[in-house]
C-alpha cells in the first residue's frame, strides 16, 4: 500500500529495461491502439518487501475488480503482470541475462509519466539522461481489466524517479568501438614530422639527377640529355636550356 492506496506500490531501487518514457510506443499487435508510454522494471527477489507489496496490490485489484467488472466471479487461472526473470516467457524463450535474479513487471500509461532524478524531484530529466538500463523507483498501480472476454491484473505506470545510472541495454556501440584501428591500417599516409621538407608550390620549383631527368613539381619529367645544370644558357639561342 502507498500513500493509503492499496492498489499502489512505490517500488524500492529497480532497473530499467524496454524504456519508452520519452515518446509512447505503438503497439505492434494493434496499431488501431492508443500509443502509451512503457517500462520494464526488473526487481530483485532479494527485495522481499516490495514483492510483498506487490502481492497484496494485485489481490486488492482482483477484488475491486470482481465486484465490479467480473460480475462477482474471479478468474480461476488469474493472468497478472509479475513474471520470474528465472524463468521462461509466455512464448517459452528465456528472459534475457539482465532478468535474472529478478522479478520482471510491464508497466505502461497512456499519460506522459514524469521523469525526475533524485536529487530534484522538482525537475524532469532531459531525454538524454532517460534509458534502459538505469536504476530508478518507480510508482505502479494494479488494476483488474475485462478485455474480449480476456480477465486479469495489469500493471499501470505512475512516475518515475531516477537513482543512479547502468549499462545501458540497449545493444548498441560506443564511438569507440565503432571506430577502432580506422585510420591505422597498414599503409596509410603517415602526418609528415615538423621540419620535414614540405612539397612545393606547382610551378616554383624544379631539380634534377645529373646527367640523367630534370623533375618539376608539377609532376612532369624533362629529358636532360646533355646532363646541362639547370638554369645553364644555350649560346645559340641565347635562352636557358629548360626554360
Amino acid at each position: 500500500m502507498y500513500n493509503n492506496v492499496p492498489t499502489k506500490v512505490l517500488t524500492g531501487e529497480v532497473r530499467l529495461s524496454y524504456v519508452n518514457l520519452v515518446q509512447p510506443r505503438v503497439n505492434n499487435n494493434d496499431p488501431t491502439a492508443t500509443p502509451k508510454y512503457s517500462v520494464t522494471l526488473l526487481i530483485p527477489k532479494t527485495d522481499t518487501a516490495v514483492k510483498q507489496n506487490i502481492d497484496a496490490s494485485i489481490e486488492a485489484a482482483a477484488a475491486d475488480a470482481q465486484g465490479k467488472i467480473w460480475n462477482g466471479v474471479r478468474p480461476p487461472v488469474m493472468p497478472i503482470p509479475i513474471h520470474d526473470g528465472d524463468g521462461v516467457r509466455e512464448n517459452g524463450t528465456p528472459y534475457g541475462p539482465e532478468c535474472k535474479g529478478c522479478w520482471v513487471i510491464t508497466a505502461s500509461s497512456k499519460n506522459k509519466p514524469q521523469v525526475v532524478h533524485q536529487s530534484d524531484i522538482n525537475t524532469e530529466l532531459l531525454p538524454q539522461d532517460i534509458y534502459s538500463g538505469m536504476y530508478a523507483r518507480v510508482t505502479i498501480n494494479f488494476f483488474g481489466y475485462n478485455r474480449a472476454g480476456k480477465r486479469g491484473v495489469g500493471c499501470g505506470l505512475g512516475n518515475v524517479m531516477k537513482t543512479r545510472d547502468g549499462e545501458a541495454l540497449a545493444g548498441g556501440a560506443s564511438a569507440a568501438a565503432d571506430f577502432a584501428g580506422v585510420g591505422m591500417e597498414a599503409g596509410a599516409p603517415a602526418t609528415p614530422a615538423y621540419g620535414a621538407a614540405m612539397p612545393a608550390t606547382p610551378g616554383q620549383m624544379t631539380y634534377s639527377t645529373p646527367g640523367q631527368m630534370t623533375y618539376s613539381n608539377t609532376g612532369m619529367q624533362q629529358p636532360n640529355p646533355l646532363g646541362v645544370q639547370p638554369g645553364a644558357i644555350n649560346p645559340l639561342t641565347g635562352q636557358p636550356y629548360f626554360g
